[in-house]
């Protein structure tokens, strides 16, 4: 079980909370002071300290060599001013997460980790994680994905043409996308950024490179140099197939051997450098379980409130569980595209809905009809259909590869996403001032 990498897994994208937890005590006037002042809202020395005091622990237990102090503050005040953008992002444009999911979310933690939730929590605070910092921060996190959702990844298309090419592809490497396990190191490049900052950039990250080509620790350069949200924990992309991956790491990462390290590569939104700590042959699997399911879409705007959605679908419920027809109501009342179809989605597999969407309908049983269920797209009710397991076909085919051009594709957008948004931000660093 590793409760406390959980936890810093969750500060790598989201603020710090109101909750604060157990602090190095000190003199107040010198601790206590602003260290960043992002947009309207300001990061305090506290808060910072809160992050150094759980990345050593972590850093500690992983037996990861410690970079200097100065170097990880200044990793760790960047993190911490990108995340507080994206949450500020996330509730200026209306997202909200309700105390009912949030309590569904950390049941389902504690669950992951085999844990009852109040053997969760105790578990936490025995890592000397606050359980309502936790809390506030797994907030955040479903805040900024659901942002993620609905800026990024509901824009991205994928052309007929691009879906051949992958095919094509894969037939051309005998059928297999192999699958590497990496550790990545990034320094971000600011947007517009002037010759010299790139020069800047680019120094940084060739003499990261020169450290571990030196012998120096992976974990320890990424936990001192990346601007990637994993670096505390050393860069892990985990295993990915080739198709998952950038192209310029796959141009690279396909002559490697294990253990190697890449050139400083250079993309649109940074310079990256990579290690290959294993590869491994990836079998597509011959049979899938596939749902056919149905749905009516209520969408959240200016007028409609989250209160408002569910007490609309709640009505429709209590019309459809009294013998109501599912297909006409849809027809009549869903704001979705499916709605001329009486909300048909067809056969839908593994991977081609939101996450929110495909837990609840795997929840259901052939004809049962959920509660409301909030999405990024907005609230919905879900009734499936039926069910089977479908062998692999060309259509099939062309759908996973839809799907993993469209993995792929987010993974970059949202990287350059986040940049944007860091760099658009009013942001003033004052971690130097004394």
């Amino acid at each position: 079980m590793r409760i406390l990498a959980l936890f810093l897994a969750l500060l790598g994208i989201a603020p710090a909370g109101a909750a604060q937890g157990e602090r190095t005590h000190g003199d107040p006037a010198l601790l206590d002071r602003v260290v960043a002042v992002v947009n309207n809202e300001v990061i305090t020395r506290l808060d910072l300290d809160e992050q150094v005091r759980v990345a050593l622990q972590q850093l500690r237990r992983q037996n990861t060599p410690l970079p200097a102090q100065d170097v990880l503050e200044r990793q760790l005040l960047e993190r911490l001013v990108t995340a507080r953008v994206l949450a500020q992002t996330a509730k200026e444009t209306g997202l909200r997460v309700d105390d009912a999911q949030l309590q569904r979310s950390l049941e389902r933690i504690a669950q992951e980790n085999k844990l009852t939730p109040d053997a969760f929590r105790k578990a936490l605070e025995s890592d000397g994680v606050n359980f309502n910092r936790f809390r506030d921060e797994l907030r955040n996190e479903i805040l900024i994905t659901r942002l993620k959702e609905r800026e990024v990844d509901s824009k991205i298309l994928i052309t007929d043409a691009e879906i051949d090419n992958y095919l094509k592809t894969q037939q051309n490497l005998g059928g297999k996308d192999d699958e590497y396990s990496l550790a990545h190191i990034l320094v971000l490049v600011p947007e517009q950024a002037s010759p010299e900052q790139i020069q800047a950039k680019r120094s940084a990250a060739e003499k990261a490179l020169a450290q571990l080509r030196g012998g120096a620790d992976f974990r320890q350069v990424s936990a001192g140099v990346s601007d990637a949200q994993n670096a505390l924990e050393g860069g892990p992309l985990g295993w990915r197939p080739a198709s998952r991956l950038p192209q310029i790491f796959v141009d690279v990462v396909r002559t490697m051997k294990v253990g190697d390290l890449s050139a400083v590569l250079r993309s649109a939104n940074g310079f990256h450098i990579l290690k290959l700590l294993d590869k491994r042959g990836n079998e597509t699997p011959v049979i899938v379980q596939q749902t056919r399911t149905r749905h009516i879409l209520v969408r959240l705007n200016e007028v409609v409130s989250e209160a408002d959605a569910k007490q609309r679908l709640f009505h429709l419920k209590e019309r459809i569980d009294n013998g109501a027809d599912f297909a006409e109501l849809a027809r009549l009342q869903s704001e979705d595209a499916s709605s001329s179809r009486g909300g048909d989605l067809g056969w839908l597999s593994p991977g081609d809905t939101v996450p929110e969407f495909e837990r609840a309908m795997n929840a259901l049983e052939p004809g049962q009809v959920s509660e409301p269920v909030q999405s990024s797209f907005g609230w919905h009710l879900i009734q499936v259909l039926e069910r089977r397991n479908e062998d692999m076909s060309k259509e099939r085919q062309r759908l996973l590869a839809r799907q993993a051009i469209r993995a792929r594709k987010s993974d970059e957008a949202y990287q350059e996403w986040v940049r944007q948004q860091r760099d658009r931000a009013y942001v003033e660093l004052r971690l130097e001032e004394r």
